[in-house]
């Protein structure tokens, strides 16, 4: 479904991602893993074209993304979040779900802001989410774990079938964490791939299906979580010697 073909990219002639490979196959959830530092965020921009790549390919099936502008990658099919939330806290949760649907904010200034369709599409959103009664709260006035479930709400408006999502459960505490575990899970069983950074490694060994290990901007290791925790140079460059 995603193939990363020997992508590169540096900045100012440091290698932020060198020659890394992997593929993630349709209807799993893959974790992207490392120190911080490592090149995963920026792996992820080069995916979703903020960074332009220096050499290789990325494709997603028969696609090239690397040749493509960011709306067309995302009117592909492909969603993401961001590590630090990205918010309009004066404006309300149904609002805030409401500019990422896919036809984004591109609407006619005559037309309604918040058309029907859309509506019940962020009230399908917040009802999956177990967060229907805050439609109408601001943004603002949200907990910082909240606005981090919302992250994954927004991915979702647009009804993408690839999810990237950086580190989705970061200072969430341990009851929005198993709501997003769950929430994961379900969508797997739904049939959307995900692919997600995350520190967690609670998160990672039980809900993944293939960990892909970076460091110092290479991949070191890809396989399942079992193989991932016995492998000698994961455990030395990212969990520690000790681990």
């Amino acid at each position: 479904m995603l193939k990363i073909n020997n992508a590169t990219k540096s900045f100012a002639g440091i290698l932020a991602v060198n020659s890394c490979n992997f593929e993630i196959e349709q209807g799993t959830i893959s974790a992207l893993i490392g120190p911080n530092g490592a090149g995963k965020t920026t792996l992820f921009n080069c995916i979703s074209r903020i960074y332009p790549i220096d050499s290789g390919e990325i494709f997603y099936w028969d696609h090239r993304l690397d040749l493509m502008p960011t709306y067309k990658i995302a009117r592909l099919g492909i969603g993401r979040s961001f590590q630090i939330t990205r918010t309009l806290d004066h404006l309300s949760v149904t609002e805030n779900l409401v500019l990422h649907t896919a036809g984004g904010i591109g609407n006619h200034l005559l037309l309604p802001a918040i058309t029907r369709e859309n509506k019940l599409k962020a009230d399908e959103i917040m009802e999956f989410l177990g967060i229907a009664s805050l439609g109408e709260m601001d943004m603002g006035s949200l907990s910082f774990g909240q606005k981090k479930l919302l992250d994954l709400g927004t991915v979702l408006m647009a009804d993408p079938d690839l999810i990237l999502l950086d580190e989705p459960a970061a200072g969430v505490n341990l009851r929005l964490l198993e709501d997003i575990i769950d929430k994961l899970v379900t969508l797997k069983n739904q049939g959307k791939t995900i692919l997600l950074i995350e520190h967690n490694m609670d998160l990672v060994m039980e809900i993944s299906d293939e960990v892909i290990v970076m460091s110092a901007g290479e991949i070191i290791a890809q396989g399942k979580p079992t193989e991932i925790q016995k492998n000698a140079e994961v455990l030395e460059a990212y969990l520690g010697s000790e681990a």
